[in-house]
């Protein structure tokens, strides 16, 4: 990874129940998501000890780059189904490399 741009660690925790729906969701973000402009690195994790537990981890060029993929078609779309597979909000936390 380099040293600059910005990085995104994004969690979402599934409804109990849920796990394989929303993980079906998330993994559709993949492919698209990597095809925008400024996209580094975007990997989909899912917790081995809760299998509700599902993190994004991610690298953009710019935060510019980084809104235009939270407008994204895609992104809206996924965030619209959310309220019946996620147990909260995504916790969504911005980070820049700092050593």
């Amino acid at each position: 990874m380099s040293d600059s741009g910005v990085r995104v660690v994004a969690r979402v925790v599934a409804r109990p129940g849920k796990e394989d729906e929303l993980r079906t969701l998330l993994r559709g973000l993949i492919e698209p998501t990597r095809r925008e402009p400024g996209c580094v690195t975007y990997e989909l994790l899912q917790n081995t000890a809760d299998p509700t537990d599902f993190t994004f981890v991610e690298e953009w060029s710019s935060e510019a780059d980084l809104d235009a993929h939270l407008q994204s078609a895609h992104l809206r779309n996924a965030r619209s189904r959310l309220p019946e597979l996620a147990a909260a909000a995504p916790d969504i936390r911005r980070y820049t490399v700092v050593g």
